[in-house]
């Protein structure tokens, strides 16, 4: 406190800058106030009250605020302009434009524009010492004609801008001067009837030269080499919410009263990078996470895809390096290893795109689904960049990769790729898959640059399809409509629904994707289930191995349904009515439930009051029959013959025979092409399932010869576990 404080005069406003005191044990002297408020009988009440106070973010000391004078800026005269403005641009997302951005201008007071520093843009203003001329100074050539006249009237001995030249832009003469203090607070102008004018103090608002930004850039208007309106207004500014009183309010501002236009059609409003628990990071509560360390550890480009598709970047980001293992694992793992296969048999074939393009409609229909898919994708991603949203663009491309071209086209296609001659066919595999690792380059880029880029540079190297030495200097993909096929699209996602029923009742089974099935059972619900499903029955019964897809007509007798309320859903809706909905749905019978099923919708009512009921406000379960199993998903129902024949299981023996010996293959380097020799140590409990499959044992394992021998000898056998109680030896040779 200042002396005129009196008594407490020489004491710290708040302890903690006291530096000889210990924390906790100095009273402060807002006690000593109160007491002496007490003593003369000028206290009307005294309290604690807890509320929140401003803190300094280095010392986590309390901040002192002092009343002091300033410049400002009559922004209240332009505030119904800004507002109206404000409308007109983009903000991502809304709500920082219509709240917080939007308050803030309803709320308007003038900008304070002075400061009370040393560093930084002088205040261009000098007045008299009685405050009763000034004059704002609004350029270089007018400070160095008023200080001449200052010259002139014996107040100024030497004129420090005389070196100046106002028609020379260049950076020579700009640094012939120069105005920051403390040399520009020497500069006394003169008045029209000689008293002299000093400089006033302060600073400009550090802010202010940031919201010039757009026009100072170019030194506008006192050079315009380029027209103003070729980069103004801005497409899209970015910058953290806490900008909303800061740099977004200053850009708009000025652009309003100088042009009476926005400085930036959309702007970008960047959440926090909070740490994983969702706390500030600070280096002095030591939750900071190293950037340097981080991308040197996990590479850019996962990281910046990490941190894009994990939450919008308006939203706060909890960072979890976890997270970015995760993505480098998932996507940009899937993503290569979908290249390394596509580029070992490309190698082997010698495929280089020479051929001419094979039109689509020749194309096989996973072809044509997959580049069904891909346009689908870059329409959208191509709309999710336009509008500013990076994370919708990012999600879909992963998902793309990892549910549609990796997980399924790949994995359905493998056999286009390995087997068989160079025919059309092979070729339309390798075209289609090509064209689906070129977009992805393309529509990734913008986010991860690096790993875009070698995947672009490697395959276009050998191709020279586009005419770019750089995925950065192609023009963004297109989407083909006519490519684009929904109902293609639907069928393929019904079999993908199918394959993953099924495959889920294989895994809560223990039975292996590679012992064969007999059947799968498909109730038909829908009207078109049936078309839908014989057009890609093939792919469902190679995908999850069973012998063929029995439809079910009428389900009564068969398939033992219930039927329960969804009560989250039907909470909100039905409120206290739902207990006694449940009840009335435990006596439906299967004719019901089964219409119920088909229809989508159900009407009737409880305890006097009407009841419509949706399908997607209930949960229908099947029952297990005996031998079968089922899944439900939404109203698709799928049941699974589970019962393994003797033939089926003899199959099943095969199949882990061939992929012993595939891995086998692998652990000793051989290439895909290399033929091999087989030994193959007698297990009775299976001989009788190799016996009748050994040409198809060698047919898969490109196998010249398979022997069935009551012993190997030798170190080259390898001990390989068919089932859980069943194992043998196995021995591979290339051929020479």
């Amino acid at each position: 406190f200042t002396e005129q404080m009196g008594e407490f005069a020489g004491r710290y406003v708040k302890p903690e800058y006291d530096a000889d005191c210990v924390a906790g044990t100095c009273p402060p002297v807002d006690i000593d106030i109160i007491v002496k408020l007490k003593h003369e009988n000028k206290a009307f009440k005294s309290e604690k009250y807890e509320h929140s106070y401003p803190h300094c973010w280095r010392t986590d000391k309390p901040i002192l605020y002092y009343p002091l004078d300033s410049w400002f800026i009559r922004t209240t005269a332009y505030k119904e302009e800004m507002i109206a403005l404000n409308k007109t641009i983009n903000w991502k997302p809304e709500s920082t434009g219509t709240g917080r951005f939007g308050n803030w201008l309803e709320n308007l007071v003038d900008w304070n524009l002075s400061r009370s520093r040393f560093w930084g843009t002088p205040l261009p203003i000098w007045r008299t010492v009685d405050n009763s001329q000034e004059i704002c100074i609004c350029s270089v050539a007018q400070l160095k004609e008023e200080v001449e006249k200052a010259v002139a009237a014996g107040v100024m001995k030497t004129n420090p801008l005389e070196k100046y030249q106002p028609s020379d832009t260049t950076d020579e003469n700009y640094h012939s001067f120069d105005l920051h203090r403390p040399f520009v607070d020497d500069i006394i102008l003169v008045t029209a009837d000689g008293k002299a004018m000093y400089r006033e103090p302060d600073l400009i608002d550090v802010w202010f030269d940031s919201g010039a930004m757009p026009y100072a850039q170019y030194h506008y208007p006192f050079e315009q080499t380029r027209a103003l309106e070729s980069y103004f207004p801005a497409d899209f500014i970015a910058e953290g919410v806490d900008q909303t009183r800061g740099w977004f309010f200053t850009l708009h501002a000025i652009a309003v009263m100088l042009f009476g236009g926005v400085a930036y059609k959309t702007c970008v409003s960047n959440g926090l990078v909070l740490d994983k628990s969702g706390n500030k990071m600070s280096k002095r509560l030591g939750n900071a996470v190293d950037p340097f360390e981080t991308i040197s550890k996990y590479g850019p480009d996962a990281t910046r895809w990490y941190m894009i598709t994990n939450s919008q970047p308006w939203d706060n980001l909890k960072f979890d390096t976890e997270g970015i293992e995760e993505i480098r694992r998932k996507f940009f793992g899937t993503l290569y290893n979908t290249y390394a296969f596509f580029s070992l048999y490309a190698n082997i074939d010698g495929f280089s795109y020479k051929e001419a393009e094979i039109p689509i409609r020749e194309r096989p229909e996973i072809d044509r689904w997959i580049l069904s898919e891909l346009n689908s994708l870059i329409k959208l991603t191509d709309e999710c960049y336009a509008d500013y949203e990076p994370t919708k663009a990012g999600r879909a491309i992963s998902d793309f990769v990892d549910e549609h071209l990796s997980n399924w086209y790949v994995r359905l296609c493998r056999r286009r790729f390995w087997r068989g001659d160079y025919s059309q066919d092979k070729i339309s595999a390798y075209q289609t898959l090509y064209r689906c690792l070129e977009v992805i380059a393309q529509l990734s880029s913008p986010i991860a640059p690096f790993f875009a880029e070698r995947l672009f540079v490697d395959i276009n190297t050998v191709t020279g399809r586009l005419n770019a030495d750089s995925v950065h200097l192609t023009s963004f993909p297109k989407a083909d409509l006519s490519l684009i096929d929904k109902e293609l699209e639907e069928r393929m996602e019904l079999a993908q629904k199918i394959s993953s029923m099924v495959l889920s009742i294989r895994k809560k089974m223990n039975i292996r994707v590679r012992q064969p099935l007999s059947k799968i059972m498909l109730p038909l619900l829908a009207d078109n289930l049936k078309s839908q499903v014989e057009a890609i029955k093939h792919l469902i019964i190679s995908e999850v191995n069973v012998k063929e897809i029995e439809y079910i007509e009428d389900t009564a007798g068969i398939l033992v349904k219930t039927v329960k309320p969804d009560f989250k859903k039907m909470g909100s809706k039905f409120g206290k009515l739902v207990k006694p909905i449940a009840e009335i749905m435990k006596a439906w019978d299967q004719t019901l439930i089964n219409g119920f099923e088909k229809s989508g919708e159900y009407s009737m009512v409880v305890e006097g009051t009407p009841v419509h009921l949706t399908i997607g406000e209930v949960e229908i379960r099947t029952e297990d029959l005996p031998g079968m199993q089922t899944s439900t998903m939404g109203s698709l129902v799928v049941a699974l013959d589970t019962t393994i024949t003797p033939e089926l299981w003899q199959e099943g023996i095969a199949r882990e025979v061939i992929n012993r010996i595939q891995n086998l293959r692998k652990d000793k380097g051989l290439d895909v092409t290399d033929k091999i020799i087989v030994k193959f140590q007698s297990q009775p409990d299976i001989d009788v399932a190799v016996h009748y499959n050994i040409a198809y044992i060698c047919s898969e394992t490109l196998a010249q010869s398979f022997e069935v021998v009551a012993m190997i000898e030798g170190n080259e056998k390898v001990q390989v576990d068919l089932t859980d109680t069943i194992s043998t030896f196995i021995e591979i040779n290339r051929v020479d």
